[in-house]
């Protein structure tokens, strides 16, 4: 071949476009497993209970309001009714809700899915119940008034363990059901009529036990509402409309507190027009990042999602993005070796070095469903940098020029791992490691000949020298 580093270089760059595609296949298998782990999530919702969202308590009173309207004169004078039905609703002036999340793991398959128990105290003011007391549009229209009942909504009703409901000191029995437009979904109680319009002050204290999935978000219907959650998971993601006033994390649990005025939103008026709560995201998203209405055409809520930040299937699919530079980092180096130790490697040693290096990302994959991800990176990692040491010994001639190269993939693995371990400063750490890899190749090579590894130019030079 007249230009036999050209043919060289064609072929490395064949090479590599099929390694990208073999990393593009590992990608899909990640994502494939991520679509499962969701699945499974979704199964265990299905069969157990979804995200939970706390509405109430709250009482409203559905009304009917009819009046007859005369049409015609004389003989073709008719007389229709006309009604107009609408809901009232009474809502706490102070909401107190005190809280304990136990953890539950379940699992469908190989895929964990958090569950917890929810332990809520919740006790209710309503300063007066004027606004339970119906006002006519129309002049000599009928009123007719269902009795006021007291709800309890959540967002899944399977997950209700044990209620009980006291006003006072009486026990009120409860009832399953909300008989809210919206808000089906739920518990009720119905309450005496003398309590319409009443001045007096009325208080209702909630004993509630609820499982959930993955997330619990609360609707703050108070005229002033504190929320005081803990859990003994080290690992709460907040979201919603509003970050708790008070929060400590640690790695036996997390406790937090909300206090939030009627001033600060309009919840209580949302919920009483029959708007729907502002949904955080669910557990079929990957991340829990906080999700808002585009429209906000909902009403306000806060959160708190159990999330794994050890999610194997995001480290992983993070993980596989990093595989270009690790095939082209490591062809750089077999390519330095080859050029300082005046060394011919094929670009079948090159192939396989790369299916190598491929073969990682699948290993950690799949040993991270069966083993903690920091134990199956350091399985995979340790399999393939001892591969490609034994293998690179007898590609580049010698053990001494082998070990070289598998410290050099290990210490790139080394990186990698951090890399995945950081959030915020994840691209500033991997930009100056590419610009320190950069420089030390340039360095290593400012002394190389580039024109002087091509034979047809090298024979002109030799020529025209004198």
């Amino acid at each position: 071949m007249k230009n036999p580093l050209f043919t060289k270089l064609a072929a490395l760059a064949a090479i590599t476009l099929l390694l990208l595609f073999g990393l593009g296949l590992i990608e899909d298998v990640v994502r494939d497993r991520q679509r499962y782990r969701n699945i499974s999530a979704q199964s265990v919702a299905q069969s157990l209970a979804g995200p939970q969202t706390l509405v109430g308590p709250l009482i409203h009173s559905a009304c009917v309001e009819s009046w007859d309207v005369v049409t015609g004169k004389g003989e073709e004078r008719r007389t229709t009714e006309q009604r107009r039905e609408f809901l009232l609703t009474a809502m706490p002036e102070q909401l107190v809700l005190g809280s304990n999340a136990a953890m539950q793991e379940r699992a469908r398959g190989l895929h964990k899915v958090n569950t917890y128990n929810l332990t809520a105290h919740i006790t209710a003011q309503w300063a007066s119940l004027a606004s339970l007391q119906p006002q006519a549009s129309v002049k000599g229209s009928r009123m007719v008034c269902g009795a006021p009942i007291l709800m309890m909504a959540v967002g899944d009703a399977r997950g209700i363990r044990t209620a009980q409901l006291t006003i006072g000191e009486q026990v009120v029995p409860l009832k399953p059901g909300t008989f809210h437009p919206t808000y089906t979904r739920g518990l009720h109680a119905a309450l005496p009529e003398a309590v319409r319009g009443q001045a007096d002050s009325l208080s209702a204290t909630l004993e509630l036990e609820l499982v959930g999935t993955e997330r619990l978000a609360i609707v703050p219907l108070g005229g002033s509402t504190e929320v005081q959650l803990r859990s003994t998971w080290p690992h709460p993601s907040f979201a919603g409309r509003f970050l708790p006033a008070e929060r400590e994390v640690t790695g036996n649990g997390f406790s937090a507190r909300w206090r939030l005025s009627s001033l600060a939103t309009t919840a209580p008026q949302d919920i009483a027009n029959g708007k729907k709560a502002c949904d955080a995201p669910t557990m079929a998203d990957s991340e829990y990042a906080v999700g808002v209405a585009a429209d906000r055409d909902c009403a306000d809520s806060f959160s708190v999602a159990f999330i794994d930040p050890i999610n194997p299937y995001s480290l992983s699919d993070r993980a596989t993005k990093y595989g270009v530079l690790f095939i082209a980092l490591t062809f750089v180096a077999v390519g330095l070796f080859e050029l300082m130790k005046k060394l011919r490697v094929h670009p079948v040693q090159y192939l396989l070095v790369g299916s190598a290096l491929c073969s990682f990302f699948l290993l950690l994959v799949s040993l991270s469903e069966h083993l903690p991800f920091g134990v199956s990176y350091a399985v995979a990692a340790t399999a393939c940098v001892l591969l490609l040491a034994y293998y690179a010994s007898h590609m580049l001639g010698s053990f001494s020029r082998g070990l070289p190269l598998g410290a050099g993939i290990a210490l790139l693995y080394g990186l990698l791992y951090v890399l995945l371990q950081l959030e915020q400063t994840a691209l500033v750490v991997g930009a100056i490691a590419l610009f320190l890899v950069l420089a030390a190749v340039m360095v290593l090579t400012r002394q190389v000949n580039w024109y002087g590894l091509s034979p047809a130019r090298a024979g002109a030079t030799a020529a025209e020298a004198p």
